[in-house]
């Protein structure tokens, strides 16, 4: 058995093992459903009880008992009539629910929920599976550990609770999710809380404010980011080094308006695909219905449709950053994470077929280096259309194009795997997945083949024996949208940024006023190296200042006082390395503008 394998029927397990304890403290509680997730479990529960995290122990020691009786997990099988009269019996009503729409359906839905409750085939459902473990009974499709005595009892622990909808629908109930996480050992399990505790101090929200980086406002609305000056100077330079390697690569930049006619998403196919998270807008002067954008490609391919194109013109890239606007669940919404107004640093490639190698090939080094200069490595993705209905196109030129992504990934020597299902309904794409320093994954930068969207455009270009034929469009994105990208980020680097990108690089204090005009005159010094530098000369006492400086994680403090202003000199300190002596001014310049100049993660 791998590892892996047991690890996630330890977790299912102990989902159950979570439900029958609290069932036994509470027995009026009503069950939802309780999968197993990334490095845990939840379990959605109905009670009158409202859980908090004083529970939590009371239900662990339960759970500990329950696992301590060495009981089986005993799996039975029950026709489906048969088992919703049983889970009457019992008041478990969502059970049952879930049991009508077998019995009715088929299938089941159960929005983000990866437990399956049967192996579903076209046809009736005649019978469920069940798992009998000690007095509690539920309905599962499984895998368990056969014993209780395969868990480890001090290798989980309950974590947090949050409010759930029953099947994610709004217009459902409200549950309540009680979370847990699982390891094969408290060994494990210790070093996981170790870096859960390290990412609450991490989080971006938490750091966004500490740090001045952004804010959010009931006024503005829920998931729309406001970006201070120093949280501004940030996405700024990020956006300019993602651009400065594709204006060196030959993008050009264009331009487009935040709305458009809801035509356009109509022929592009992002209507059927994406309606219900468009933001509409009524024009008072006509007809016409509008729709802020939700992406970009369809208004750049309106610029390649503006005049004839031939096979001399091609490739045509373009690049722009600009903003789109998706109506999210304001459930859903999360920092930066999720938002409803996300900027892009949005590329489209048009191209011949014979291109596409080459341009892909481009846009894997523009990747590498910019990831290399933020100190994140990746693995690439290849993200394939699975058998669904869900995908335009003819399947031979998918399986044509999904070659070719595994031919750019190998000969670029790039880590990577594939998954099936992670396909844009246009095309296959390149996913590129970064790690950041606590070990936690995030899809970063993407590379989209499109076949399809140049097609229902009618987009077209002259071929070299006067043909005509139809563009291939890769769409491409550095960062992504940015905003989810600064989430990742600050919680990668802590809020502590590398030289180039801190948007305050040195901070001058002088010891009293006396020393107010050597400061200011330092301040000018090194501004004129091209440094982002302030002067805190507030009444506070000289240590709190220069801590004041260390919350704010400025890379360089530097503290002035009467015997650096007789020499000329200045007594630095760098965050995270301390006191590092004193230094002449024009050399102290120098060395932060050229440190300042390195596109590096140090």
């Amino acid at each position: 058995m791998q590892q892996d394998e047991q690890l996630h029927k330890i977790r299912h397990s102990l989902a159950h093992i979570m439900a029958a304890a609290i069932q036994k403290l509470h027995p009026n509680a009503r069950f939802g459903v309780g999968p197993v997730i990334e490095n845990g479990f939840y379990y959605d529960i109905s009670d009158k009880h409202s859980f908090t995290s004083e529970d939590f122990k009371k239900i662990e020691k339960e759970m500990r008992t329950i696992i301590g009786q060495k009981l089986n997990f005993e799996r039975q099988t029950m026709p489906i009539d048969e088992a919703i009269e049983f889970f009457k019996g019992q008041s478990q009503d969502f059970k049952v629910e879930l049991l009508q729409d077998l019995k009715n359906k088929g299938t089941t839905s159960i929005k983000d929920s990866g437990d399956e409750l049967v192996d579903t085939k076209a046809g009736k459902v005649e019978e469920v599976s069940l798992y009998k473990t000690g007095d509690f009974i539920d309905l599962c499709r499984g895998p368990h550990v056969e014993n209780t005595t395969e868990i480890p009892k001090e290798g989980f622990k309950l974590t947090k609770i949050s409010g759930a909808y029953w099947r994610g629908n709004e217009n459902n109930p409200q549950m309540q999710r009680i979370y847990g996480v699982a390891f094969d050992s408290k060994d494990e399990l210790d070093e996981y809380l170790r870096l859960l505790e390290e990412a609450e101090k991490r989080d971006h929200r938490k750091l966004g404010q500490e740090l001045d980086l952004f804010v959010f406002s009931d006024l503005v609305g829920s998931g729309l980011p406001m970006f201070t000056p120093r949280g501004t100077i940030l996405r700024d330079l990020l956006n300019e080094f993602s651009q400065s390697l594709r204006l060196r690569g030959g993008f050009e930049k264009v331009w487009v308006p935040h709305l458009a006619k809801t035509d356009l998403y109509k022929a592009s196919g992002h209507w059927d695909k994406f309606g219900d998270e468009l933001f509409l807008v009524k024009s008072q002067e006509s007809n016409d219905e509008f729709a802020l954008k939700p992406m970009n490609c369809p208004h750049h391919q309106q610029i390649y449709a503006s005049r004839p194109r031939s096979y001399r013109d091609l490739p045509i890239k373009y690049l722009e950053t600009t903003t789109i606007y998706r109506d999210e669940k304001k459930g859903e919404l999360l920092g930066l994470s999720r938002v409803r107004s996300a900027t892009q640093d949005d590329s489209h490639v048009f191209c011949t077929p014979d291109q596409v190698h080459e341009v892909l090939g481009m846009l894997v080094e523009i990747t590498k280096e910019f990831y290399d200069a933020l100190g994140m490595s990746f693995r690439a993705r290849l993200s394939l259309r699975d058998d669904s209905d869900g995908y335009l196109g003819d399947k031979k030129l998918w399986e044509t194009s999904e070659n070719t992504l595994r031919d750019i990934v190998s000969q670029k020597g790039l880590d990577y795997f594939e998954e099936k299902g992670e396909a844009a309904f246009y095309g296959p794409k390149i996913d590129f997945i970064t790690k950041d320093s606590l070990g936690r994954q995030h899809q970063v930068a993407t590379a989209q083949l499109d076949f399809v969207q140049p097609g229902r455009f009618e987009l077209t270009y002259t071929d070299n024996d006067g043909s005509e034929k139809t563009p291939v469009m890769i769409h491409f994105a550095s960062l992504g949208s940015i905003e989810r990208f600064m989430s990742v980020y600050i919680e990668h680097c802590g809020g502590a940024f590398p030289m180039w990108l801190a948007p305050e690089q040195a901070r001058i204090v002088p010891v009293s006023e006396k020393f107010n005009d050597y400061a200011n005159e330092l301040k000018e010094h090194l501004a004129k190296s091209g440094l982002r530098v302030n002067v805190d000369n507030a009444s506070e006492s000289l240590g709190k200042r220069i801590r004041n400086s260390e919350l704010m994680k400025v890379p360089y403090t530097l503290v002035v006082g009467e015997k650096e202003q007789s020499a000329r000199e200045v007594a630095v300190r760098k965050y995270g390395q301390g006191d590092l002596g004193s230094k002449p001014m024009d050399k102290l310049a120098l060395e932060l503008a050229e440190e300042a100049n390195l596109k590096t993660s140090k």
